[in-house]
């Protein structure tokens, strides 16, 4: 067997040996020894739950959370005016239209800094195999020490890593610095993605505004429209991330309810001190 395929075996055997064992003692069951072929069976019979779109997700939840919260904010705010139906509604697609262009810059810069990151710590680690290989060979044996291979198991691995440089950087980038290879398409995804998710968050508050004149009506339409949406996406970003789907749901439309509170108060109290500076 190949120094290569001695590790991976050896990682798997680790993580099966830790990860069935605990199971069996939440389960009630004496701890038991189980093979690699006992292992890998169970895994294949274990159904994967991993769900393998965070970044797209989180994009979405970037996008969606800020469209629905800042615009119902600031279209509350105005309805605290003397504002008509129709400044309401330029005000908030104006401020969409804005929204969207800067979070898709910010979601766009970011993906760019996660490439140029992961270009940066390449170079250095690839200076670093060639011009002091016994450092990084030193370091990637702690890796495989603080996984539990024992000497005798992680020394030809090391050895064998040494002699193909490019399996070895791959390597030290994932398991000392924790870096996966970008996508480069990633930055303009992610801009796409939360531009057009902020988009339709924003537009949601603000149809009862298009809809009818009265901005009165309009707001306590646009209170309901937009608490069942937050209430509705909170759910479901409980649900893909794995969290807790009804507290999501709650805490999303807390957020979202003291923004647009807020920021109607504040138009209030502007509106009262004009008033009475006024007068």
């Amino acid at each position: 067997m190949h120094a290569w395929q001695l590790l991976f075996t050896n990682l798997a055997a680790l993580y099966h040996q830790l990860y069935y064992t605990d199971r069996r003692m939440e389960c009630g069951h004496a701890p038991a020894s189980l093979t690699i072929d006992e292992a890998d069976a169970a895994k294949r019979d274990r159904p994967n739950k991993h769900f393998k779109s965070s970044e797209v997700v989180r994009d979405i939840i970037i996008g969606m959370s800020d469209g629905l919260t800042v615009p119902f904010a600031l279209a509350a705010g105005l309805s605290g005016t003397s504002a008509g139906s129709f400044i309401v509604v330029a005000a908030g697609l104006a401020e969409v239209a804005a929204g969207s262009i800067a979070m898709g810059l910010g979601g766009y810069l970011a993906g760019k800094s996660d490439v140029d990151h992961y270009k940066s710590e390449r170079k250095l680690e690839m200076e670093d195999i060639q011009f002091v290989p016994d450092i990084v060979a030193e370091e990637g044996a702690a890796i495989l020490a603080n996984l539990g291979l024992q000497p005798d198991e992680y020394n030809p691995v090391i050895r064998s890593l040494m002699k193909r440089p490019s399996d070895w950087l791959e390597f030290m980038m994932r398991f000392q610095l924790g870096l996966e290879k970008p996508d480069p398409r990633r930055a303009l995804k992610s801009a796409a993605t939360i531009a057009i998710s902020y988009v339709i968050g924003g537009l949601v508050p603000l149809m009862p505004y298009i809809l009818t004149s009265n901005v009165q009506s309009a707001l306590y339409l646009s209170v309901g429209i937009t608490v069942c949406a937050l209430f509705i996406f909170g759910l479901c970003k409980g649900i893909f991330t794995g969290t807790n789907a009804i507290k999501s749901a709650f805490q999303t439309v807390v957020v979202g309810v003291l923004a647009s509170a807020a920021a109607f108060a504040l138009a209030r109290a502007i509106q009262v001190l004009e008033h009475r500076h006024g007068h």
